[in-house]
């Protein structure tokens, strides 16, 4: 079963426990909203062969083309 990269929910229950490692940060309440990765660690876990979620594909898009 491979890992997936995903946008973690707070103020509710996590659906799938805890997580593996934080890669990074995304708070859509500031203007603009703000996305901290760790591309050393986003890197890493993608050549383990890591998934990466739409939602989370979507945000990495849009940062890459800014």
């Amino acid at each position: 079963m491979s890992a997936t990269i995903r946008l973690m929910k707070f103020g509710k229950r996590r659906r799938d426990g805890s997580y593996l490692e934080k890669v990074g940060t995304y708070n859509p309440h500031t203007e603009p909203a703000t996305l901290i990765i760790d591309d050393v660690k986003l890197q890493d876990w993608l050549k383990k062969g890591a998934q990466v979620s739409e939602g989370m594909r979507r945000l990495l898009k849009n940062r890459k083309t800014k």
